[in-house]
Formats: structure tokens, C-alpha cells, sequence
């Protein structure tokens, strides 16, 4: 068995896709790992396959009380841990013509943002006083070019990189190292519903792989695959009249209103 210098590891979002997949790989190399999810049952089955290593806490991450409640319980167990991952995100397509899309907007910047901070915050402390620990963030591509249809999800992505960045200079020469993963297309639910070709698409436990590298260097910002980053510089130079030009008529992620009502 591979050894890695990782024992204690909290993930959020770790019921399905990514999010598993990462707590699968470290449990798999003898951490002990604190999964953080909506969905308790399946929860319970990652603890049923690991017995003895797994604390479940269902909860939401909107839920700055029920995370610093899980928060506690972990270092009161294990001490405290060695890397935190931020990973719980949503994605839906959204249109701001469309009053029923304000929600939409809401449930994906209070996830993808503000799950972060409420992820991270319970922790900060008691890593700066150990001066040891690592928080990664799980952005995305989609945060270097607003992608039509798609304005929340691009949004709260980059809003989530700028966090970063300001967290990790708040935290420099603390010993607590701050972790960007800028993740391109992976084979999970929240992907396959799109209806546009994927370029460079991993699979869950491909793309985990990668990150777990990342995560070990310790970068202060990777994207996953690399030729996912070749494309996104490519995106961030192009001038603004010749992006609006090639992308006003990319079809769309579907809408959540939308897809309720079929």
C-alpha cells in the first residue's frame, strides 16, 4: 500500500463523484477521513466499506452551525486534521430573464462560495496554533470566461478562485498552506447532462489521481487536466468581441426550472 503522510482528511461533498472518489483514495492509503454530505446513506455505505475509518456528519454546508458541529467532533476524536477539502458544488444552468432562476442563482453562490468559508472557517484556528494544514478549494475552468447559460456556475467559480487567493495570502508564513484545484469536465451527475461536446473529459477517479498530486506539492493553483489549462489561457486572452462572437450561440447547460417542468 502506497503510504502518504495524510492521515486525517475532511471532504465535503463526499457521498458521489469527486468527492468520493478523493475520500476513497485516501482511506484507501490508511487515512482516516471525516465525510461531510446531504446524503447520510450513502455516507454510511463509504463507512460500511472502510469500517472504522470513516466519520460521517450529514449535514449541509449552508449550515455554518451543523459544519462547525462536525467541525468539533473530528478534532475532539482525531486531532486536527491534516488537509480540509472544500469539494461540495452545484451546477445548473441559469437565465437572469427568468424570475425562477433567482433561486437557482442563490443555492449555487451560497454552495459554491460561501460553502468554502463555512467548510474552512471551523478549522483555521486550531491550524494556525499547530501551524500545520492544508485547505484545498475545488473551483472550476468555467470560472476563467463567463460561460453563457451557465452565469451563476462561472460566477460563483470565480468568486471561489479570488477567496482563495485572498485566504491563502492571509494565511501566508502561518504554516497553513491554501490549495486552488481548477478541475475541467469530469464523468459525474452534475456533467452528464450536458449537451455540448466535453474536450479532455476525466473520470472521477482519473481526475482524483491528479488532484491527490496537487494536494501533496501542496500548489497554490492547478488545473486538472493540464491541457484544460492550455485552454483556458487561450480563453482568458482572447479579446472580448471575438469570445462574445464564438460563444453567443453555445448551447447551454439545461436549466433546473426547465428540466422540473419536462
Amino acid at each position: 500500500m502506497q503510504k502518504t503522510h495524510i492521515k486525517t482528511l475532511v471532504i465535503s461533498g463526499a457521498s458521489s463523484g469527486l468527492g468520493l472518489a478523493l475520500a476513497r483514495h485516501y482511506l484507501e492509503h490508511g487515512a482516516t477521513v471525516a465525510a461531510l454530505a446531504r446524503r447520510g446513506e450513502l455516507l454510511q455505505n463509504l463507512s460500511a466499506e472502510f469500517p472504522g475509518k470513516v466519520f460521517c456528519y450529514a449535514l449541509d454546508v449552508r449550515d455554518s452551525r451543523a459544519v462547525q458541529q462536525a467541525a468539533n467532533d473530528f478534532i475532539l476524536r482525531t486531532g486536527v486534521p491534516d488537509v480540509v477539502i472544500a469539494n461540495a458544488g452545484v451546477s445548473t444552468g441559469t437565465l437572469t430573464e427568468y424570475a425562477e432562476d433567482i433561486d437557482a442563482f442563490q443555492q449555487v453562490m451560497d454552495i459554491n462560495v460561501l460553502g468554502i468559508v463555512k467548510t474552512f472557517q471551523p478549522f483555521i484556528v486550531a491550524m494556525r496554533e499547530a501551524r500545520h494544514g492544508t485547505l484545498v478549494g475545488i473551483a472550476s475552468v468555467a470560472s476563467f470566461r463567463g460561460l453563457p447559460g451557465a452565469s451563476a456556475y462561472s460566477a460563483s467559480k470565480a468568486a471561489a478562485i479570488s477567496y482563495l487567493e485572498s485566504l491563502r495570502v492571509e494565511l501566508h508564513g502561518s504554516g497553513v498552506k491554501v490549495v486552488t484545484i481548477c478541475p475541467g469536465y469530469i464523468k459525474t451527475p452534475m456533467t452528464s447532462v450536458n449537451p455540448y461536446p466535453m474536450p479532455f473529459i476525466l473520470d472521477a477517479d482519473s481526475a482524483a489521481q491528479r488532484m491527490v498530486h496537487a494536494i501533496e506539492r501542496q500548489s497554490a493553483f492547478t488545473v486538472i487536466p493540464w491541457q484544460m489549462g492550455l485552454v483556458g489561457h487561450v480563453l482568458r486572452w482572447l479579446p472580448r468581441w471575438l469570445y462574445d462572437a464564438l460563444f453567443a450561440r453555445a448551447p447551454h447547460k439545461p436549466r433546473a426550472a426547465s428540466r422540473e417542468k419536462s
